[in-house]
């Protein structure tokens, strides 16, 4: 009878036991399929918890080095585990959240007991609910921004709607430089990064 082996033989360190993280790894898979629910109610655009969490990420490590004061390691690491519990939540809209509750701090508590690094995981949790330091105000600037960057790409495809909830999230950001960064955004195009003034692009010879 044969028996199912590993396709690497791996010998760990006696005193290793991984098996916490291990699962952690895969519960991250979660958030990549995972939706974010709001844009059903949009009615255009779509992503993942994981697609959104990727670039509020990057985008609150360049509000963090912007800044010039904030700590760009603390604002990468509470952008990347804000949403980690919606992994055992869902994402709830804000219509759901009128019906539903999710018992976010019991999922964070969970799986924080099960972290090597879960009193680290439970720190940043309470810094990014309180929004009281430059850092969690940033991470939140930048929970906004990725919204508002989508809306701004729906609303240039033609949905009206987008307009409307573009004017609800401006209304959440709390930094200056968020606010400046949000108005860039509003007066860019979608398309410009890789449409304004690349026409040599275009004219291209070889097909």
């Amino acid at each position: 009878m044969n028996s199912k082996k590993p396709l690497v033989r791996v010998i760990p360190p006696e005193d290793a036991d991984h098996k916490g993280i291990i699962n952690f790894f895969f519960e991250l898979g979660m958030l990549k399929k995972t939706p974010r629910s709001g844009y059903q109610f949009l009615g255009s655009g779509k992503e993942s918890v994981a697609d959104h969490s990727y670039r509020v990420t990057m985008i609150g490590y360049s509000l963090a080095r912007l800044s010039g004061i904030a700590d760009p390691f603390k604002v990468v690491c509470l952008c990347l585990f804000h949403d980690v519990a919606e992994a055992r939540t869902g994402d709830l809209n804000y219509v759901n959240k009128q019906y539903v509750r999710a018992y976010e701090r019991e999922a964070i508590e969970d799986l924080a007991g099960t972290l090597p690094f879960g009193d680290d995981f439970r720190e940043l949790m309470r810094e990014y609910r309180a929004a009281e330091t430059l850092e969690a105000k940033l991470a939140h600037d930048a929970d906004q921004l990725d919204l508002i960057l989508e809306l701004k790409e729906q609303s240039d495809l033609g949905n009206t709607y987008a307009v409307k909830w573009i004017h609800h999230a401006l209304k959440r950001l709390e930094t200056n430089l968020g606010k400046e960064i949000a108005a860039e955004i509003l007066e860019t195009d979608f398309t410009d990064w890789w449409f304004e003034g690349h026409d040599h692009w275009w004219n291209r010879q070889d097909g």
